[in-house]
């Protein structure tokens, strides 16, 4: 049967598997991780291939890979994303999901991380686009400024973070307005150089060009 986005938010195992990961990446220092995240991702998804007018079935398939896309951090954080993906397959395939949907959900989740991501589907390329642009000062759980590593600064000093297509659908923007006090621009490609580099990819997979907008200098 075909699986739908509300039938996993309502599944409880999902929902301990999120709770679980989070509290794992919490003990390890991570930024936020949990239900704030993976909604917003799934919600940026969805607008990224609504607005490129592709299919109901897709975008109800990139919303449930995004909720899903970070439950392998129950595992382990490296290799997440695969973990991630073959957790993925044995739920949905519980669940009763058709083999091609549960087949497009777990490579796109398999295909989120960095280190060894590839956008090879319009899902995948939605998903990748949608968590690395995921930047806000409420995923920061550090509540001593002093103590902030570079991941706790660029996160923190994110004031507004806005994604979006421009008119034309050829361009997507990840437009920040950051308050250097605590954060200076270069630092967000210190450390993000190689997710801001796949999101070029993802985005060309898209038909789009992937740029970064700084207190409105463009950086990429």
């Amino acid at each position: 049967m075909s699986i739908t986005f509300n039938q996993v938010k309502s599944d409880q195992r999902i929902k301990t598997y999120i709770t679980k990961a989070d509290q794992m990446l919490t003990w390890l220092g991570f930024t936020e991780h949990s239900f704030a995240h993976v909604t917003k991702v799934a919600t940026t998804a969805k607008y990224i291939l609504q607005t490129l007018e592709y299919s109901e079935k897709e975008i109800e398939l990139v919303q449930i890979a995004s909720y899903l896309h970070d439950i392998g951090n129950l595992v382990n954080r490296i290799g997440h994303a695969q973990s991630g993906a073959l957790m993925a397959f044995k739920v949905l395939s519980d669940i009763g999901a058709d083999a091609d949907d549960i087949a497009t959900i777990v490579t796109a989740i398999g295909h989120h991380d960095e280190a060894t991501a590839e956008p090879v589907n319009a899902v995948a390329a939605a998903l990748i686009l949608a968590d690395k642009t995921d930047v806000r000062r409420s995923r920061v759980r550090n509540t001593d400024i002093t103590s902030f590593d570079i991941h706790d600064r660029v996160n923190y000093s994110v004031k507004k973070a806005t994604t979006r297509i421009n008119d034309g659908k050829t361009a997507m923007i990840l437009q920040l307005t950051i308050d250097t006090k605590h954060f200076a621009a270069m630092e967000y490609f210190e450390i993000f150089l190689g997710r801001m580099l796949l999101c070029r990819k993802a985005a060309a997979r898209l038909g789009l060009v992937f740029h970064v907008s700084i207190n409105d200098q463009q950086l990429l």
